[in-house]
C-alpha cells in the first residue's frame, strides 16, 4: 500500500451524521466526502449504508475516540468497510479530552500506542487521519498516518499545519458555517455549537496560540473568536472564507453547516456554485 494522500475533493460535510439518502444527495452536489463526528462505536455499521447509498463519496471519521472504540474492533470494523466498498473510506482517530475520560494520558503517548495497534491490525497509514491541534500531534499525524484533521481552527492555524507536516502530508481542517447575513443570529448559533468546547483545555491552548486572548476564549466566547471558528454571510463571503484554508495549505475542507438535519442539504446546496463545484 503507497503513502499517496486521501482524495476527498476540495470540500466535503461534516456532522453528527447523515442518512443515506442525504448522503447521496450530498454527492450529486460535487461534494467529496461526509465526516461523521462524535465519538462512532467500534463496530462502524451506519457506514455501509452510506456507501451502498452513493458511488464516489468517501466516508470519514472525525473521530473515532481512542479512548472508547479499542483498536481491535476498530481495525475489523475498517477491513470490513474496505472489502465492500474499497478506498472509500478513512478512519479518523483522535485522543478526545481529559476532562471527559479518567484514563487520559499525554496525547502524544496514547497515540502512538493506537496507531502501533493499527499497524498491527494491518490498517493502512495513507488511510486514517489523526485529530491534531497542537505540534506534536500534528508531526505525529504526518509520520504515523495520512496527515491531520485540526477541529475548531483558522486559516492561520492551517498555514502553521501546514509548515509543520510538510507537503506531503494530507491536512483536512474543520470549518463551521451559518448561512446568514445576520451577525447576531449567526453569532448565537455559533456560541451554542461552541458552548461545550469552552471546558475542553485542549481547545483555549489551541486558541491561544492562535493569539487569542484570556478573555476571548472565556465562556461565552468574543465576537472575535467566533467570528474567526464560524463563518457566515452570503454564500459568496462563506465559500470565501472557507477557500482561505485551501489557499493556506488546506487539502480539503469540511464543512459544518450549523443548522437542523431536514435543511442541510439545501444549506449545502447554496454553497456549490460559490465553492465551485458545479
Amino acid at each position: 500500500m503507497t503513502d499517496t494522500k486521501p482524495d476527498l475533493g476540495k470540500f466535503g460535510s461534516f456532522g453528527r451524521g447523515v442518512t443515506p439518502q442525504q448522503a447521496g444527495e450530498i454527492e450529486a452536489l460535487g461534494y467529496g466526502a461526509v465526516w461523521v463526528g462524535g465519538s462512532p462505536p467500534a463496530e462502524l455499521d451506519w457506514v455501509e449504508p452510506i456507501l451502498e447509498n452513493t458511488t464516489t463519496l468517501k466516508v470519514a471519521t472525525g473521530i473515532v475516540n481512542i479512548w472508547t472504540a479499542a483498536a481491535g474492533p476498530v481495525a475489523e470494523s475498517f477491513h470490513r468497510i474496505e472489502k465492500a466498498y474499497p478506498g472509500r473510506f478513512i478512519l479518523g482517530i483522535g485522543v478526545g479530552h481529559p476532562e471527559a475520560h479518567q484514563q487520559y494520558q499525554k496525547p502524544i503517548d496514547a497515540l502512538r500506542g493506537y496507531l502501533d495497534k493499527l499497524d498491527e491490525y494491518g490498517v493502512p497509514k495513507n488511510r486514517r487521519v489523526v485529530a491534531a491541534l497542537g505540534p506534536q500531534v500534528l508531526k505525529l499525524s504526518a509520520t504515523r498516518a495520512a496527515g491531520a484533521h485540526p477541529y475548531l481552527t483558522t486559516p492561520e492555524h492551517t498555514a502553521e499545519a501546514r509548515r509543520l507536516i510538510g507537503p506531503e502530508a494530507f491536512l483536512a481542517p474543520e470549518h463551521k458555517a451559518v448561512l446568514t447575513t445576520d451577525s447576531g443570529e449567526a453569532r448565537d448559533v455559533g456560541r451554542q455549537a461552541l458552548d461545550m468546547y469552552f471546558n475542553l483545555q485542549n481547545y483555549l491552548n489551541s486558541w491561544k496560540r492562535l493569539g487569542f486572548t484570556d478573555t476571548d476564549v472565556a465562556k461565552p466566547g468574543s465576537d472575535r473568536l467566533v467570528d474567526a471558528v464560524v463563518a457566515y454571510g452570503t454564500p459568496e463571503a462563506i465559500a470565501a472564507r472557507l477557500t482561505q484554508h485551501l489557499e493556506a495549505g488546506a487539502d480539503h475542507v469540511p464543512v459544518q453547516v450549523l443548522t437542523s438535519s431536514d435543511k442541510l442539504v439545501d444549506a449545502l446546496a447554496a454553497l456549490v456554485g460559490p465553492l465551485g463545484l458545479h
